[in-house]
């Protein structure tokens, strides 16, 4: 059955391929997105179909997210202020966009009577040290002092925020934990690793790693993710839970940039930087980011499609389309 879906951050990296995804099966979906880190040429595909809309504008517009909502019957809840530049170098952005558009989708989806799916992150574990990350597992975060961790606390907040409209006024809520999502369209601007590694790689730049390289990640392509979010949204089982969404196959970041430089056929170099050289002194990372995908394969037989060597492969392609485009001088317009 169509639903009609509002995509919060629908311009945006993940919010544009779940677009694509939802109308493509035949839902109307309206997306609203501001375009500070979402961008027209994610969606202007989609802007010529009668069963999607897009509406610039940001969520804390209250009059707007309140006529999106109420013709609204699932919300997707993207927006938000993301990627560990941004955050280190806009804290106070960070928080102030991510708890208070929450809490705006929130009471006006309360007020309707919305599904919200809730868009978390693998950063509310924190430095935890239990590898694979379970939903309940209890999370360490750092010091207030250090603003690396603002982005995830916020997110924490999110997720609280969400769980109490649940439980107190029955509003159907999911919450989902990415851990790092990748794919065509995703932005290397504000620190994202892969395509920053693959943008610079075309270019036969060096790579700059942070630390000694040895910290590590499991990467999830776009559309793996996308199709978790559309099965979450449309089962009932999901409402009050939370769910982590990712990959298991772990990489070390030096490894990373070594697959890069061979699948792009590179001469770039790899240049490794202390984290106060790249962020600021005293930032902390984590070294292990795994996800435990047990629960969210048991509802609805979430199983990841696409590899490591494969997700590069399309990154690579999208960037080298891209890249050629640029030195063209001719418009860029996606295969992806």
């Amino acid at each position: 059955m169509a639903e009609s879906y509002l995509v919060t951050g629908g311009a945006g990296f993940i919010g544009s391929h779940l677009c694509d995804s939802l109308v493509r099966q035949g839902h109307h979906v309206v997306a609203i997105d501001d375009l500070s880190t979402g961008k027209l040429e994610n969606i202007q595909h989609l802007k010529p179909l009668p069963n999607f809309q897009f509406v610039r504008e940001t969520i804390t517009n209250l009059q707007v997210l309140d006529r999106l909502t109420s013709q609204a019957s699932i919300v997707v809840h993207l927006a938000a202020a993301v990627g560990v530049k941004l955050i280190v170098e806009d804290p106070v952005h960070t928080i102030e966009t991510n708890i208070m558009g929450t809490e705006a989708v929130l009471t006006t989806a309360n007020r309707y009577g919305c599904k919200v799916l809730i868009a978390s992150t693998s950063e509310v574990y924190g430095k935890g040290v239990k590898v694979p990350f379970s939903e309940d597992d209890d999370r360490l975060m750092g010091s207030t002092t250090h603003s690396r961790w603002a982005y995830a606390t916020s997110k924490a907040v999110d997720e609280f925020m969400g769980l109490a409209y649940h439980r107190q006024f029955g509003l159907p809520v999911v919450i989902m934990r990415f851990f790092n999502t990748v794919g065509p369209r995703q932005t290397g601007q504000y620190g994202m690793v892969v395509p920053r590694f693959v943008q610079r790689a075309l270019r036969n730049e060096p790579l700059e790693v942070y630390g000694d390289g040895n910290q590590s990640r499991c990467f999830a392509d776009v559309s793996d993710v996308v199709g978790a979010v559309v099965k979450l949204s449309q089962n009932e089982q999901a409402v009050g839970q939370v769910f982590n969404v990712g990959n298991t196959e772990e990489v070390s970041i030096a490894e990373l940039a070594r697959r890069v430089i061979e699948l792009t056929g590179s001469q770039s170099e790899i240049r490794y930087l202390t984290y106060d050289q790249a962020y600021a002194p005293g930032f902390e990372d984590m070294q292990r980011r795994v996800p435990n995908l047990e629960k969210i394969k048991r509802l609805i037989g979430y199983n990841p499609r696409y590899k490591l060597d494969d997700i590069l492969r399309r990154v690579i392609a999208f960037e080298r389309e891209r890249l050629e485009a640029q030195q063209a001088g001719g418009e860029f317009v996606s295969s992806f």
